[in-house]
């Protein structure tokens, strides 16, 4: 078991998980402004954090799975 990557796994899954909270919250605040003129910026900033949840969410498993796997070998 490699412990680097193992801890650099969980970082990125505990970075996921915090931006899996921000993110929705900060699109429900633009939602709740529509006629605000900072309404699409704050959508916007809310959508790139979710997504930005969702891809180190399978950076982060995926770091893991080769933590605890190891690499795969040729031949």
């Amino acid at each position: 078991m490699d412990k680097i990557a193992l801890q650099q796994g969980l970082k990125r899954v505990m970075y996921a998980i915090v931006l899996a909270f921000i993110g929705p919250f900060v699109i429900m605040q633009a939602f709740k402004n529509e006629g605000h003129p900072l309404y699409w910026p704050v959508l916007i900033i809310g959508l790139v954090l979710t997504a930005g949840s969702i891809g180190l969410g399978f950076l982060g498993i995926g770091k893991l799975t080769s933590a605890f796997l190891g690499k795969k070998r040729k031949g």
